[in-house]
């Protein structure tokens, strides 16, 4: 579920960076939400090994 928020505000930010594109500060909201659009994919590729490891810490929790 976090990954689909970054990868939402990412692209808003991204639509807004490229609507004020010739303005110096444009660019930066532009690879500001780009960055964060690439951060939320690579969330998502990492999501399963995440959610094994709470899953484990919850096995061994509950066998003490």
């Amino acid at each position: 579920m976090v990954s689909w928020i970054l990868i939402g505000l990412g692209a808003a930010v991204s639509l807004l960076g490229w609507s004020l594109m010739p303005v110096n500060w444009g660019y930066g909201l532009f690879g500001f939400g780009l960055a964060h659009v690439l951060l939320g994919c690579l969330d998502m590729l990492r999501s399963p090994e995440r959610q094994q490891a709470q899953a484990d810490n919850q096995t061994n929790k509950q066998d003490s």
